[in-house]
């Protein structure tokens, strides 16, 4: 009979200090470029929205100034000097 073969294992050399500080800073540099861009894209959107906020809340104005409505109703006072709803039912 034939000896068994003996399979020798490949011998993998382990990076070098060095060239692992590379692969960190490399990676913690394309992290901080992606955080960036993620925040400023955030930050973009932010804006948008706020942009339609404030058109809505124009737009809105802008009817109610038309008339329509009495507007804010105090609960204290009537608008003839009267007693208010609070010290009627309260």
């Amino acid at each position: 009979m034939c000896a068994p073969f003996k399979r020798k294992k490949p011998v993998v050399a382990a990076p070098s200090t060095a060239e692992m500080e590379a692969q960190n800073r490399t990676a913690a540099e394309a992290r901080v470029a992606a955080e960036e861009a993620k925040r400023a894209e955030i930050e973009k959107l932010a804006k948008a929205k706020r942009e339609d906020i404030t058109e809505a809340l124009d737009s809105r104005s802008e009817r109610e100034g038309k008339g329509g409505g009495k507007g804010r109703r105090s609960l204290f006072s009537s608008s003839t000097g009267g007693a208010g709803f609070l010290s009627r039912f309260g």
